[in-house]
This record gives structure tokens, sequence and C-alpha cells, in this order.
């Protein structure tokens, strides 16, 4: 195991919520667009989490790993389901994306194992 990702995202969330405190309407706002971007719509939220983990991927952002692997499962995604995320993912943000698909199923799956 390379990281404790439900210890990462409970870290980060305390940080956030620093940032919450200092830059209250800026965060207000980010919120705002992220339960927007996230919501139902012509694509299930489970879609657009998994969307979301591909970019968190191809960018090479842990964090957002962690918060969209963990949502991602909250909404319903399957290890079948990221995998073919990851599969796209890797495609697209080629050798540097695989290093971090590899991290995000193993993210997914260390919620997985708490949540049961």
């Amino acid at each position: 195991m390379n990281k404790d990702w439900p210890q990462m995202a409970k870290d980060l969330s305390g940080a956030i919520k620093e940032v919450r405190i200092g830059a209250p309407d800026v965060m207000k706002n980010f919120s705002a667009m992220a339960s927007a971007a996230t919501a139902n719509g012509a694509l299930d939220s489970k879609t657009k989490e998994l969307i979301a983990l591909g970019i968190a991927v191809a960018i090479r952002c842990d964090g957002c790993v962690a918060f969209h692997a963990q949502a991602a499962l909250k909404h319903g995604a399957t290890r079948d389901e990221v995998m073919d995320a990851m599969g796209l993912a890797v495609y697209m943000g080629a050798g540097p994306s695989l290093m971090y698909a590899a991290q995000a199923v193993e993210a997914y799956d260390q919620f997985a194992a708490a949540k049961a």
C-alpha cells in the first residue's frame, strides 16, 4: 500500500476547513459550484464522479483522487467501473496517469474496505 487514502481525505478535510474559515466567500461559491457540477443532470452523479476521478488521475492530484474515489463509491460506482474509467484516464494521460490510476484503484479499495 502506497498511501492511506481515507486518512488523506480526513486530514485534507481539516485543512480545507481552515481555508473555509479564511476565505469564506470563495469557499461558499466553490461549494455551490461543486454541488451544481456533481448534481444529477444529463449524466448521473456516479458517472460524474468517475469522470472526476479520471481527471484527478490525468492531472495527478492526490487529494482529488482521495475525495473522488470516496465519492465514486458513495454514488455506487463498482470496482469494474473504476477500472474502466482508469483505462480512459491512462489513455488520456499516458505513463504518469498509469501511476495515478494504480493509486486511484488503491484509494477506492481502501474506502470500500473501510465501508465493509
